[in-house]
């Protein structure tokens, strides 16, 4: 059964009803032009999937004002064509071909690639959005407290850790893992998406990273809630299942080894990797050398294949095969497998099959447990076409900076963070700085943030500031004080607690008769021109307007700057629209 309608109505497979619109990006139900042979009337032009009604739906189909219902039975006529609009084809014939456009709008709309598996099978729900209302029953999701955001911003940077665990679930993954698992974080990678969206960082975390893990609150099965107590020194991949430990535990200790404050997150287990690679037809990998690895049972010769299924999930679990067969090797063949499935997706060949992305959107909701945040189907489109918006070439692909473990003696199991080179990376990401070339698309936004500081600037005893504690460590709103009045020479500020919310970042806010004050405090303090607010101040103790300095969670100390550094540091990676072959 084709699109043009020829056969009987039930006969229809519903996938060959959806066409791509270049302009929004998403599928539309286009139903055939012949009401004898389908009983359904073909929408209107432009008209939405939600608003397109049949006849043979009872109770919803309403005839118009003045306009009387066609009977049961007889043939409804098509939409009215305008003028110099061509006619629609009779079935089972083809349109002439005409020249395609120079600059594809369609083509702008498809190309879009996201960091990790998961974040692929969140873009690919997306994709099928209108379906999800039946996709949604299949995704699972998880309450992880306070360790994640309650929602979804598309005007924000997010960070989302992807999980792959060594959980044995579904049939024929009885020789993969752990056989006793209780679903350890056996792959990690933090994708950061950057505000602008013009560029994203996949940042690959050591399964057997040795970390701190912080304490954390899990819901149990039986509703109760388990506070699960610190544990030092262990391996990174025990912060998820040992002991009860959610997603939730994952993402508090990614924050307590980064500093990065992770959003959300989004984990998926064997089959995903199977029925993924499987849904879109096989994955091209590059091999530099024949591998024949029994313990994985990955047997291929050097050069491109194309796998799924099986044979894909034993090339990205293989360890014995690459490099100096340890866990950071797999990770960078990990790395570049993910990038050849971003670019299967993101051709035209996924994208404007709509079968095959009903059975992509199928495969991948199966597979994939979110938290609550993000788990309603508004969200995931929202975030879908978010994601869409990065370019290939801008996909970062890197892997925190390690170091191996002096406590492993001679034979190196474990790595633990690099104390000299790690910070700059998680930095850089916390900063939202891109490791990428990109052309900004702010420019004239980021002229104007960074005029705040141009200016004439008053002498520091005319300063009058009020400090609030907006998320920084307890005591450094006193602490600021003390420096800025016996240091600083700011003897007109006044220290007023906590502030009503809290921020991730410093602020300075201001009325405009005060931009000199405000630069100074701005240079004393060495904050960033983003950290000014013009606006309006208030009034103090004695009733003189003050401006408002609130300290966020990047405080760092008194007279510590926080200026940014807006260049990613030097780091071994890879961009998602680039083949690598593993070695």
């Amino acid at each position: 059964m084709d699109a043009q309608g020829r056969g009987r109505a039930d006969n229809i497979d519903p996938a060959d009803q959806w066409v791509l619109n270049p302009n929004t990006g998403e599928y539309e139900l286009r139903l055939t032009p012949s009401g004898a042979q389908s009983g359904v009337p073909r929408p209107r032009r432009g008209t939405p999937p939600s608003q397109a009604r049949t006849r043979t739906e009872p109770g919803r189909d309403r005839a118009a004002p003045g306009r009387e219902r066609e009977a049961p039975g007889t043939d409804v006529p098509g939409p009215r064509r305008r003028r110099g609009e061509p006619p629609e084809p009779e079935p089972g014939r083809r349109r002439g071909r005409t020249k395609p456009k120079k600059k594809s709008k369609a083509k702008k709309v498809l190309l879009w690639t996201g960091g990790t598996m998961a974040f692929v099978l969140i873009a690919a729900s997306g994709a099928a959005y209108a379906y999800l209302k039946h996709l949604e029953g299949n995704v699972n999701s998880t309450d992880i407290g306070d360790s994640g955001k309650d929602g979804f911003s598309k005007d924000e940077a997010f960070n989302i850790l992807i999980i792959g665990t060594d959980k044995r679930t579904g049939k024929g993954n009885e020789g993969y893992g752990d056989k006793n698992s209780v679903g350890h974080a056996d792959t990690n990678i933090l994708l950061h998406v950057s505000k602008d969206r013009t560029n994203a960082t996949a940042m690959s975390i050591p399964r057997d990273l040795i970390v701190d893990i912080p304490e954390c609150r899990t819901k149990l099965d039986d509703g109760t809630e388990k506070v699960i107590q610190p544990t030092r020194n262990v391996r990174f991949n025990t912060s998820l299942g040992q002991e009860d430990r959610n997603p939730g535990c994952t993402m508090d200790t990614v924050k307590a080894v980064t500093g990065i404050s992770v959003d959300h997150f989004a984990m998926v287990d064997f089959n995903a990797v199977k029925t993924l690679t499987s849904a879109v037809g096989g994955v091209e990998v590059c091999l530099a050398k024949d591998v024949d690895d029994p313990d994985s049972h990955l047997k291929l010769s050097a050069g491109k294949h194309t796998i799924e299924g099986e044979q894909a999930l034993a090339f990205v679990r293989t360890r014995h095969s690459f490099g100096n067969q340890g866990d950071l090797d797999r990770i960078k063949v990990q790395q570049q497998f993910m990038a050849s499935l971003m670019r299967k997706m993101s051709s035209s060949n996924t994208l404007t099959n709509p079968k095959k992305l009903i059975d992509l959107a199928e495969a991948a909701t199966k597979a994939l447990t979110v938290d609550t945040g993000i788990a309603k189907v508004t969200t995931l489109k929202d975030m879908a076409l978010e994601l869409k918006k990065v370019p290939p070439k801008n996909i970062t692909f890197t892997t925190v900076p390690v170091i191996d473990n002096p406590a492993d003696g001679v034979i190196h199991k474990t790595v633990i963070v690099n104390p000299t080179t790690s910070q700059p990376v998680f930095d850089a990401i916390k900063n939202d700085v891109s490791f990428t070339a990109v052309k900004q698309k702010a420019k004239k936004e980021k002229a104007e943030v960074a005029a705040r500081l141009k200016g004439s600037r008053s002498s520091a005893s005319d300063i009058r500031v009020d400090i609030y504690n907006g998320g920084a460590e307890a005591g450094s709103a006193q602490e600021t004080l003390n420096w800025l009045q016996n240091t600083e020479g700011v003897l007109k500020s006044s220290q007023l607690g906590n502030a009503d919310e809290t921020l991730d970042k410093t602020s300075l806010e201001y009325s405009p008769d005060q931009a000199d004050q405000a630069r100074k405090l701005a240079d004393l303090m060495g904050l960033p021109a983003s950290a000014m607010k013009p606006g309006k101040s208030e009034k103090n103790a004695q009733g003189l307007p003050a401006i408002v300095l609130t300290l966020g969670k990047d405080f760092k100390g008194a007279g510590v700057p926080l200026t940014a550094s807006t260049k990613a540091p030097d780091v071994d990676k890879s961009t998602a629209d680039k083949t690598v072959c593993a070695k």
